[in-house]
């Protein structure tokens, strides 16, 4: 939820548009296809609102995304194990909303493809520190309209830019075998686009920049069921608005392959 926004470097509140929310609810799944190689898939289902705005916010479901993760070292040193991983990944809408209707899309309808870098150390007493950077390549998208107006020009096209994405983020947790907490810190900017217009609504153009710090934690209730909580707070922006967020879910965790050879 968030109430102030910053268009460009300036923020201000939207009066217009009260407390502006994004809710979803998201079905993940991970399957290990080797010891080293992971397969993860996710499809969240997204709807928006505002208090006090006449317009309607979108529901759906948003972008089907399809990651692979690998890692490519684990050695043991200094009393703990250092590891280096890297995922990569595709997304795509699985549903015809509206990417042109900001704050109030549910996502920005264009097909993605990433790839992340990710550096670890734990110790054997369970401490950790995980430092990643990623970057992700945005489609065009398609407009329902003719034109539209891009860093002060007017472009006569039904197709807009999307700029692609830098990410970085830093970790530093606790974890054992039936616990684990950590606190971190995230940032993402966009590598173009212009500034949101004053007194305009905001479109997929336009170059979003965030950094934010969060807090998770997760716990199993039993051996394979566990419950995890997560908190995030926006510091600054451009063109994005000051949120905060929480998240909660629950993770599963099925033997598939095991239970294939006792079936044997």
């Amino acid at each position: 939820k968030w109430e102030n926004c910053w268009q460009g470097e300036t923020k201000r509140s939207n009066a217009n548009l009260g407390e502006v929310s994004t809710q979803s609810a998201m079905i993940m799944g991970n399957y290990g296809i080797t010891s080293k190689l992971n397969a993860m898939i996710g499809l969240p289902y997204v709807w928006t609102d505002a208090s006090a705005s006449y317009l309607a916010g979108q529901k759906g479901f948003q972008d089907l995304s399809v990651f692979l993760k690998y890692q490519a070292l684990e050695k043991a040193a200094l009393g703990g194990a250092f590891k280096i991983q890297a995922t990569g990944g595709l997304s795509t809408p699985v549903s015809n909303y509206t990417g042109d209707f900001l704050p109030f899309s549910i996502g920005l309808h264009s097909k993605t493809a990433s790839l992340r870098a990710i550096l670890n150390y734990t110790a054997n007493m369970g401490l950790y520190v995980t430092a990643q950077a990623g970057h992700t390549w945005r489609s065009n998208i398609t407009l329902d309209r003719d034109s539209y107006i891009f860093d002060n020009e007017l472009i006569y096209s039904d197709e807009m830019p999307v700029p692609n994405v830098f990410d970085y983020s830093a970790r530093l947790g606790f974890i054992k075998p039936r616990f684990q907490t950590e606190v971190w810190y995230e940032s993402f900017a966009g590598l173009s686009g212009d500034d949101i217009r004053y007194n305009e609504a905001p479109q997929a153009s336009n170059k979003m920049e965030a950094a934010q710090i969060g807090w998770f934690g997760k716990g199993f209730v039993t051996k394979r069921l566990g419950l995890l909580v997560t908190i995030s707070k926006v510091l600054s922006g451009r063109n994005t608005g000051e949120s905060l967020t929480w998240t909660a879910g629950a993770t599963y965790f099925l033997d598939i392959n095991r239970k294939a050879e006792e079936g044997k």
